[in-house]
């Protein structure tokens, strides 16, 4: 993938999401900054920080979104819960913008755009960090953020499957992104994706995605090269790809049963 990043910028990425373009990124659940490095330089359209199932901190956060931006990638932060406080914090750091998980209805939606922004389009606090150039820059991040601030809502649950119309009806809503493993859990069938009633919510999804002006986009967790050609028939156009845990688990696993052969086992 290296050389063929689709966007290397918010204003970029904000873009591709309203003409629903295609980008690829994918997931970091470590927080390493070399490993972040490797992954910003490889050619995916932007990287997620996984700040809700992880053990990353936000002093890591930040260095990652640094590194993710001087590699010229998008860096986005999948905030832990719908929370105004951690949505500042990730925006403040320099994300381009945040994830919300398990958005449900549309007042959640509403919500999570109004922790945004600022005043008076949200309800954002104001405050100095790397995104206001320590200080330095805060009127013109404050009238760049107007443009380029990305909200992605992410539907988990069937519940947000069935009000995803009225979700994406919400103004500063940029798309959303299926969680596959939570949507599953949700009908008691966690990591059972071949399930009736997880089938029936991804094709409810679908249906409307299809209908809609925005975005929507889904995790392939694993390396699934067929999963993933799947997925962008069906429509979707945000697509995380893998993840940088996943990777390094299945390549190690791989050279195992590799050295296993060798070995004649």
């Amino acid at each position: 993938m290296a050389g063929e990043r689709i966007v290397n910028s918010a204003h970029e990425l904000k873009e591709a999401l309203k003409r629903r373009e295609m980008t690829i990124g994918s997931w970091l659940s470590w927080g390493f900054s070399p490993i972040t490095e490797v992954m910003a330089k490889s050619g995916f359209d932007w990287l997620v920080i996984d700040m809700e199932h992880t053990a990353i901190d936000y002093g890591e956060m930040h260095q990652m979104i640094q590194t993710i931006d001087l590699a010229g990638c998008v860096p986005l932060v999948r905030v832990g819960d719908n929370d105004p406080l951690i949505i500042k914090r990730a925006l403040d750091s320099g994300a381009a913008g945040v994830i919300i998980p398990m958005i449900n209805t549309a007042e959640q939606a509403r919500k999570a755009v109004s922790a945004a922004y600022y005043p008076p389009t949200g309800t954002r606090g104001v405050g100095l960090s790397r995104a206001q150039d320590y200080g330095m820059g805060f009127p013109e991040y404050r009238e760049r953020s107007l443009n380029e601030t990305i909200v992605i809502v992410q539907i988990e649950h069937v519940d947000g499957a069935a009000n995803l119309e009225e979700i994406l009806a919400v103004d500063g809503v940029d798309g959303f992104i299926v969680g596959p493993y939570d949507l599953s859990g949700s009908v008691n069938q966690p990591g059972n994706f071949d399930h009736p009633e997880v089938k029936a919510a991804l094709e409810k999804i679908e249906a409307i995605m299809k209908n809609s002006d925005k975005p929507g986009g889904i995790h392939v967790v694993l390396s699934d090269h067929e999963l993933l050609q799947t997925r962008i028939k069906a429509g979707y156009s945000f697509i995380a790809y893998g993840d940088d845990m996943v990777f390094f688990a299945e390549k190690v696993k791989s050279e195992a049963e590799f050295l296993r052969s060798v070995r004649g086992e």
